[in-house]
């Protein structure tokens, strides 16, 4: 018994339910499917039913909603906000009850009376065949809408606790994508590839077939066929310091049986609509198990990372009156960073290192949002997965893309299996970014005038 067998009950029982459904409406009154809004089939949806009509229905709004267009839609959403939030009136007698009588029985009705009623219809809504997609695609066009429509929040919200659970890593399959992995897979992987461009079916070739390549993809069973995250990995003698000859079209192809490093080049969310989802940590731990037991000579596990906000954070400091980072010498230095290509400049680039990199050291180690985590996402990631920031590389991509976000830096997170717990655990407590020596010491100024001026 498989998914599709599941995804075929499903529908039957939905067909099944449609009919019933439709006799229903019939002794009702011909009208009344017709003068139902489409809030009030949710509210018919929730108002309860047997499971197969209930079924029917879910499908029907689905259906439904995929035809509305852009007003109608923020209409919609605003009705999930401002309509099905929690039941006001059970839950001021769940607290009289529990003020009356605290226990466990009184307190669940609290737990249950303050439950927006939306979270009950996503997963009634759940149940229809491809629920969980077009959940997830529904989810997609409420960020987009929260764009200008913050007090769309509370219904993201709920989006979000219901996907913690849905997607959360007990769920998840790791599979190899290879150049055997069906087309309509393979598409995916081409398309939602968000570091560094594929740029067409050879480029994708060379990435995934290449016997010192691999690509592995992590998938949910309710979504089959859709990649959540993949990472492409490359095998290679030592920790890569720059993109370029990972990426080139024409390299020397390397003996898997003489690599010594697995180096994970590119990690890709495949999902908009499961965006701030966390999928779990230890995601890349699977990964590295996977890739050492194909093949047991690699000893070393990094990662080569783009910084997507520190062009940004570094930006501010720059136009900050006085900054606690940067000296008068380093903000001197670093206008240089406004003249055109002064990558290919090579006199340039090398003023610019040093400074460079010592912010680059102070913002990894240092620069937090008013959360208290760190500002960079990757990082986020990759510490939350247990790595150790191992190396800044200068210069590591000079593609406009990173120019732009990084003035051309990437960084490695090393993964030392050996670590690995004890890492997340201390970035998960503390937040502890857990570094090596070299990038240590390359913060130490910075850090020390932060200090200075702190004091």
């Amino acid at each position: 018994m498989n998914t599709s067998f599941f995804g075929e009950l499903l529908q039957a029982i939905s067909e099944r339910g449609r009919a019933l459904l439709d006799r229903a409406r019939e002794r009702r009154g011909d009208g009344a499917e017709r003068s139902a809004s489409f809030i009030e089939l949710c509210e018919e949806l929730l108002s309860g039913r047997g499971e197969a009509s209930g079924v029917a229905l879910a499908r029907d709004i689905l259906n439904r909603y995929t035809e509305l267009t852009t007003g109608p839609r923020i209409a919609f959403f605003e009705a999930l906000a401002t309509r099905l939030g929690p039941d006001r009136e059970r839950l001021a007698a769940a607290i009289a009850a529990w003020e009356k009588a605290p226990s466990d029985e009184t307190a669940a009705e609290v737990h249950l009376g303050s439950e927006p009623r939306r979270q009950e219809l996503f997963r009634r809504l759940n149940l229809a065949p491809g629920g969980t997609a077009a959940l997830v695609r529904m989810r997609e066009q409420l960020i987009e809408a929260m764009d200008h429509r913050g007090d769309l929040g509370v219904v993201d919200a709920d989006f979000v606790h219901l996907f913690s659970s849905w997607f959360n890593r007990g769920f998840l399959v790791l599979r190899r994508i290879a150049w055997s992995t069906p087309a309509s897979i393979l598409e995916k992987i081409i398309r939602y590839e968000a570091v560094h461009e594929i740029r067409d079916w050879e480029d994708l070739r060379r990435r995934v077939d290449s016997p010192d390549r691999r690509c592995y993809a992590f998938f949910h069973p309710a979504l089959v066929d859709e990649p959540l995250i993949f990472v492409e990995v490359a095998l290679t003698r030592d920790i890569p310091g720059a993109i370029a000859p990972i990426l080139a079209p024409k390299r020397e192809v390397l003996d898997p049986e003489k690599a010594t490093t697995a180096a994970f080049y590119s990690i890709s969310n495949c999902q908009r609509g499961l965006a701030g989802v966390s999928f779990g940590n230890f995601l890349i731990k699977q990964v590295v198990e996977e890739v050492s037991r194909e093949v047991p000579r690699l000893s070393t596990f990094v990662t080569l990372s783009p910084a997507p906000n520190f062009a940004t954070w570094l930006r501010r400091e720059r136009m900050a009156e006085a900054s606690a980072v940067l000296t008068a010498e380093d903000m001197a230095a670093l206008a240089a960073l406004d003249r055109e290509g002064w990558w290919h400049n090579p006199e340039l680039a090398e003023s610019l290192r040093e400074p460079l990199l010592r912010a680059a050291a102070f913002y990894f180690l240092h620069a937090r949002t008013p959360r208290g985590v760190p500002v960079d996402p990757v990082a986020r990631f990759h510490l939350g997965n247990g790595a150790r920031l191992e190396r800044i590389n200068w210069l590591a991509d000079t593609s406009d893309k990173a120019i732009r976000q990084s003035h051309g830096l990437m960084v490695n997170y090393l993964y030392d299996l050996g670590d690995i717990e004890k890492n997340h655990e201390a970035y998960a407590e503390h937040r502890t970014v857990v570094a090596s020596n070299a990038v240590t010491r390359l913060s130490r100024p910075a850090a020390e005038l932060v200090a200075t001026a702190a004091g």
